[in-house]
């Protein structure tokens, strides 16, 4: 006992010091050792602990747990939009037993958040803001904002709003001070502010923050009441999130797997991908079996494919990026859509013919045959043509029929990138054969 106890003890302090580090060590341990590690944590560890999980692995872990009064401590003392994260993800009979346990009104402002759709302004917006009634003085605005700062700094904007906290405006910390002591806050507001739906989605968000500038954005309600504030560190932090998911999902792996994640949990994830993998490369192989006997004619062709390949695969990855990022940004609208495939496909007609150009002139030398560097070059624009047009394809098509842009494009263009690359080389070979044997 005396052991565990010590153990603990020494569990605390490293939370205590370092809870990020303290979390990902968690999620290196099988899901039971972990439960069991919160569980004999005082509620507050627990709970910072659990602020730097990914919000499944720490539902999977507070499941764990049998005593319902625990997980639901556990939960108040974590910030109510990474609880209400959290509490989305608990199997229904868990959460059924977890909400009488919570107090009203955490419960309540869960609700609300959750009923906002993912990744929107409702889902990151914080109601610790500062507003006060138009016909409020400049005199007990100021006295006002000096008391909260006693207590903690004030909030970045101060907004003005009417008896039924409708907004009218947003003040100017410089118009405040300079402003007559006895002037009401309607006479010196600013009254074009820049306001936001909790509907809003992230990509909006982005958008609009990119050609602001601004710390923070008022959140309305359909009647135009102020519900909330999104600050720029939210997006940021959204952001960065749905960046890295993005990069994960974008070549097959799960969104919600980390570096600490258990083995089996990336084995479960990764494998299904890896299938779909293997049978698009069986695929490319296919086309390569069809020209089994030319390659035997002229072996040489087999020094070239991975150099045909790899260039439309960049190529490819290239132009995916610049449109994954376009469709984030808002940047691409339906009516300039198609003229930015055909750029992208003009693009990779220029690059295709320049790097095939000087493949082409590099193999003539090396080999000694002109004709072999012309089935490289044209095979390389080919595929550089391919991958553009593919690679704008590919994320418009995706998000066209439902689903997530980023969901293993890569695969589906390293697929078309290598079945189009290979189908050109050996095209071109089979109609040159009499030159190249």
């Amino acid at each position: 006992m005396k052991k565990k106890e010590a153990a603990i003890e020494i569990v605390k302090k490293f939370i205590q010091n370092d809870p990020l580090k303290a979390a990902q060590a968690l999620e290196t341990l099988a899901v039971s050792d972990a439960a069991q590690v919160l569980k004999d944590l005082p509620a507050t560890l627990a709970a910072q602990c659990l602020e730097h999980l990914p919000p499944r692995t720490a539902a999977q872990l507070l499941e764990k747990n049998p005593k319902k009064e625990e997980a639901a401590d556990i939960l108040l003392k974590i910030g109510k939009y990474h609880a209400a994260d959290i509490f989305r993800r608990f199997n229904p009979a868990f959460s059924k037993a977890v909400i009488p346990l919570l107090a009203n009104d955490f419960s309540k402002d869960m609700a609300e958040i959750l009923a906002y759709p993912k990744e929107s302004a409702g889902r990151m917006m914080h109601t610790d803001f500062l507003a006060f009634h138009r016909d409020m003085k400049v005199r007990e605005v100021i006295l006002k904002l000096r008391q909260i700062a006693k207590k903690h700094l004030p909030a970045t904007y101060c907004y003005v709003v009417d008896t039924s906290n409708v907004l009218l405006g947003v003040l100017n910390m410089r118009d405040l001070l300079l402003a007559p002591m006895d002037a009401p806050l309607e006479e010196i507001m600013i009254r074009d502010v820049v306001k936001i739906s909790p509907f809003a989605d992230q990509a909006e968000l982005m958008a609009m923050f990119s050609r602001k500038h601004y710390l923070a954005v008022p959140v309305v309600n359909e009647t135009g009441r102020i519900i909330g504030v999104v600050s720029t560190k939210s997006i940021i932090a959204s952001t960065e999130e749905e960046a890295t998911e993005d990069l994960q999902i974008l070549f097959g792996a799960s969104a919600e797997e980390r570096v600490y994640s258990p083995s089996s949990f990336k084995i479960k994830k990764r494998l299904p991908w890896l299938h779909i993998n293997l049978a698009t490369v069986f695929l490319a192989g296919a086309v390569v079996a069809v020209f089994e006997d030319l390659i035997a004619k002229v072996a040489v062709l087999a020094v070239f494919l991975p150099i045909v390949a790899g260039q439309g695969s960049n190529a490819g990855t290239q132009t995916l990026s610049v449109v994954l990022r376009g469709m984030i940004m808002r940047e691409i609208e339906p009516k300039s859509a198609m003229k930015m495939v055909l750029t992208e496909v003009w693009v990779g007609f220029v690059n295709g013919f320049v790097t095939g150009l000087v493949a082409a002139v590099i193999i003539w030398l090396w080999k000694g045959n002109p004709y072999l560097g012309l089935v490289i070059g044209v095979a390389m624009l080919v595929n550089l043509v391919a991958a553009g047009l593919s690679g704008a394809l590919i994320p418009l098509t995706m998000k066209k029929l439902g689903f997530d842009p980023a969901h293993s494009s890569g695969i589906v263009l390293t697929t078309i990138t290598d079945v189009v690359g290979f189908a050109a080389l050996f095209g071109m070979a089979w109609l040159l054969q009499g030159k190249l044997i």
